[in-house]
């Protein structure tokens, strides 16, 4: 014998809805969730050779800076992940001399610009790495930023 989970009536075991509520008693199949894609991660935007092809001058937009993106422009024009790392680059930078700004201030900015420019400069090496690792992730700070999109 079994029981209806909704009212306590008992049932039958072969029931399958109760007699009393209505409720269903059937087992529910088990229901999985889709795995979740932060929007900040566009890697699925590019294919495979893309990423593939675009390595070596989305290491060197990080390495040599503007001359790196100079070199990445000339080497892979119509690379979709070049690209995006040329505008991550180019909003890291923009950031930076904003942060400059801060030297006007005295005492204060002046402490706070090189710590700016210290965590712009780690967020740099975690590209650096994203792109090691075939990743085409926004940086921490300046997802939110929606200029150069």
């Amino acid at each position: 014998m079994k029981f209806c989970p909704q009212c306590g009536t008992q049932l039958d075991d072969a029931a399958v809805v109760c007699t009393n509520c209505g409720a269903n008693l059937a087992p529910q199949a088990p229901v999985y969730a889709a795995p979740v894609i932060p929007a900040y991660d566009h890697t699925a935007e590019f294919t495979p050779q893309e990423i593939s092809d675009g390595k070596v001058f989305g290491l060197a937009i990080y390495l040599l800076g503007f001359i790196g993106v100079i070199i990445a422009l000339l080497g892979s024009r119509d690379n979709k992940y070049v690209a995006f790392h040329i505008r991550t680059w180019l909003k890291l930078e923009i950031v930076a001399v904003i942060s400059l700004i801060l030297l006007i201030i005295p005492f204060l900015g002046w402490i706070a610009c090189p710590i700016c420019l210290f965590i712009l400069f780690i967020l740099q090496i975690i590209c650096f790495f994203n792109v090691c690792n075939g990743k085409a992730i926004d940086p921490a700070i300046i997802r939110g930023f929606g200029f150069l999109k």
